[in-house]
C-alpha cells in the first residue's frame, strides 16, 4: 500500500513538475524580450531612466509576442520532438524482423503488464546505455546502443528494457521531454548568446538616427512628452539626470546581458534540478517486471563502465546512466550514483552485488 502510495505521489509530482516547468518557460521568454528591448533602447543615446521607460512601454505594447511565440513553439515541440531527440541521440528504429530477439524480450514485457508496445530503436554507438522518451499513449520510445545489446548477457538487456518501460509507466519521460525540449529552448538561445557574442559586430540593432522634429516620438510606444524629447537629444551627451549616454546604453546593456545570463542559468538548472528518484524507482520497477535483480545490478556494474558517447548536454537526463564523461555530482546530479542504486537493490530488493565482466 506505502509503494503505490509512493508510487502515484511520484507520477503527480511529476505531471505537476511539467505544469511549472511550461509555465517557467513563458516567464523566461517574456524576460528574454524585455532584455532584447533594453539593448534595443540602448542605442537611443538617451540616459538610464529613459531607456527603461522606453523598454517597459514597448514591453506591454508588445507581450502578446512571445505568447504567440511561446504557443509556436510548443506546437512545433509537440509534434517534432521525437525528430530533436533521434537527431541529438543518432537512434534510429527498428522492427522485429531485424531485432528479433529484442523486439520479443520488449514486447513479453510489455504483455506482462498490458502496456502499449513502445517504439524500439538503436543507437549505434559500442558505448552502454539506453533512453525511454515519448509523452502519451502510443507514442513512446525505447532506444538502447548497439554496445548494450552486444555485451550485456539476454538477462541484463531484459533489465534494462524493464527500467525504460518503468520510466514510461511512472510518466518520468513526459517530465524529461518538457524539461529538455519544451523549456530547454533557452539553453539553445543561450549557449548562442554566450558562445557566438561578437558584439557590437554580431547581431547588433541600428541605431536609431536623431529626430528632426519635436512632435516626433523616440520609439513608437515610449512617452512623447517635450521633456522626453529634451533628454532624448541632450541626456545621451551628459544633458539628462542620468549621467552620459554612452554610460547608460552600457549600463542598460550589461542589466539586459545579466537577465539573459539568469534566464539561461535557470533553463540549465532546470534539468539538474528534476528529482533523482526517479532512477531508484526505475530500478526497482525492473525489479518487479523480471523477478531478476541480480541482472540489473550486474547490467548496471557494466553500463557504469561504458556509458559514455557523444550527446548534447541537455539530453544526459533521458539515459540509464549519464554518457558525458564530466559528470556533475552532488545535488544538482541527474542521476545517482551506480554505487548508491546498486546499494537499494541490495538492501530493498535482495540483490547480490557481483563483479561485473570487463
Amino acid at each position: 500500500m506505502g509503494g503505490a502510495y509512493g508510487l502515484y505521489t511520484h507520477i503527480r509530482a511529476n505531471r505537476i513538475r511539467s505544469v511549472i516547468l511550461l509555465a517557467g518557460f513563458i516567464v523566461l521568454l517574456h524576460a528574454l524580450q524585455f532584455s532584447i528591448l533594453l539593448i534595443v533602447n540602448a542605442f537611443s543615446g538617451d540616459d538610464l531612466e529613459y531607456i527603461f521607460r522606453a523598454a517597459a512601454s514597448q514591453f506591454w505594447s508588445t507581450w502578446p509576442l512571445a505568447m504567440l511565440i511561446a504557443l509556436g513553439w510548443f506546437v512545433i515541440a509537440f509534434f517534432g520532438y521525437r525528430a530533436m531527440i533521434r537527431s541529438a541521440t543518432g537512434a534510429h528504429g527498428v522492427t522485429r524482423k531485424e531485432a528479433p530477439d529484442l523486439y520479443n524480450m520488449l514486447e513479453n514485457l510489455c504483455i506482462s503488464r498490458g502496456i502499449t508496445m513502445p517504439r524500439l530503436e538503436i543507437i549505434e554507438t559500442p558505448a552502454l546505455n539506453a533512453y525511454a522518451a515519448g509523452l502519451r499513449e502510443g507514442d513512446y520510445t525505447i532506444a538502447v546502443t548497439r554496445g548494450l545489446i552486444e555485451r550485456l548477457e539476454p538477462a541484463e538487456v531484459e533489465a534494462v528494457l524493464a527500467h525504460e518501460l518503468t520510466h514510461i509507466r511512472n510518466r518520468d519521460t513526459q517530465l524529461m521531454v518538457v524539461a529538455v525540449i519544451f523549456a530547454g529552448i533557452f539553453g539553445f538561445i543561450g549557449d548562442m548568446l554566450i558562445r557566438r557574442w561578437d558584439f557590437p559586430y554580431g547581431w547588433s540593432p541600428t541605431p536609431r538616427p536623431m529626430p528632426d522634429t519635436d512632435d516626433r516620438s523616440p520609439w513608437q510606444g515610449a512617452p512623447t512628452t517635450s521633456q522626453d524629447d529634451d533628454r532624448y537629444r541632450g541626456g545621451g551627451r551628459g544633458g539628462g539626470g542620468g549621467g552620459s549616454g554612452g554610460g547608460a546604453a552600457i549600463i542598460a546593456i550589461l542589466i539586459a546581458v545579466a537577465i539573459i545570463l539568469i534566464s539561461w542559468g535557470i533553463s540549465t538548472l532546470i534539468r539538474f534540478a528534476l528529482s533523482r528518484s526517479r532512477e531508484y524507482l526505475a530500478d526497482a520497477g525492473s525489479v518487479e517486471l523480471t523477478k531478476n535483480p541480480d541482472a540489473m545490478i550486474s547490467a548496471l556494474r557494466k553500463i557504469a563502465r561504458h556509458a559514455s558517447f557523444d550527446v548534447p548536454s541537455r539530453m544526459e537526463a533521458f539515459f540509464i546512466e549519464n554518457p558525458l564523461q564530466n559528470r556533475i555530482t552532488g545535488l544538482l546530479a541527474t542521476h545517482p550514483s551506480i554505487d548508491d542504486r546498486i546499494e537499494a537493490l541490495v538492501k530493498y530488493a535482495a540483490g547480490r552485488d557481483l563483479v561485473a565482466g570487463p
